[in-house]
């Protein structure tokens, strides 16, 4: 297993938000303008992901055999399209045999603040739905590194008010700026049969169906 660099091209996407972002870092751009896409997802959207990958691969004249890893967001966020974006990076990693990553979506998030927002101890956060908050405490460098300093939560609405906006701070994750986002999820990759996102809570449909059939499904295949 190895850890992930920025020596060789790397592909990323995210779909964790209505803002899908799919990313291709070249080692002479890292620090500069990666090729960068972003899409509209949600109910409704069509498929735009593998579109906006094969286009982005295009404008760069490479193919995923020319990368040398893919990243993935990991969630939380909307179960479809983070479902969505898992296959395809899967398939995508499989098809070339190159390794995945799968990077927090809200480290993500951070890394993706803009230039002005204060360096130091933030709390990240994004809509769980219920009146709830899905939430990330980072601590974020002057020069926008930013690195995962607890678990991820979900907690009431109110709570992350209570902080303040100077202190609980939001950002769509930009997967152009995943070399920002340090942590041990670039340690390793993840394991193609087994890995899924972290969808922060069950979908809706699972909810009821384990409700009604009084068993619980299981989050992955064996």
């Amino acid at each position: 297993m190895h850890a992930l660099t920025f020596a060789d091209p790397v592909l990323a996407l995210d779909a964790s938000t209505t803002q899908g972002s799919v990313a291709l870092l070249l080692p002479s751009r890292v620090g500069g303008a990666p090729y960068e896409r972003t899409v509209t997802l949600g109910v409704g959207a069509d498929d735009v992901l593998f579109p906006a990958v094969t286009a982005l691969l295009a404008d760069a004249g490479l193919s995923v055999a020319d990368v040398s890893a893919l990243v993935c967001g990991g969630g939380p966020g909307s179960f479809t399209s983070l479902r969505i974006a898992a296959s395809l990076a899967k398939g995508l990693a499989h098809g070339a045999r190159r390794p995945l990553y799968a990077v927090p979506s809200l480290l993500l998030a951070a890394a993706s603040l803009p230039p002005d927002a204060p360096a130091g101890r933030l709390c990240v956060h994004a809509d769980a739905l219920r009146g709830e908050q899905y939430a990330l405490w980072v601590d974020r460098e002057a020069d926008g590194r930013v690195s995962a300093a607890s678990a991820l939560t979900r907690v009431p609405l109110a709570q992350i008010e209570a902080l303040g906006p100077s202190v609980a701070v939001q950002a769509a994750p930009s997967a152009a700026r995943l070399a920002w986002a340090l942590g041990s999820w670039r340690d390793a990759p993840v394991a193609l049969h087994s890995w899924e996102p972290d969808y922060g809570r069950k979908a809706e449909a699972q909810v009821k169906w384990e409700a009604t059939h009084g068993i619980t499904l299981p989050t992955s295949a064996p």
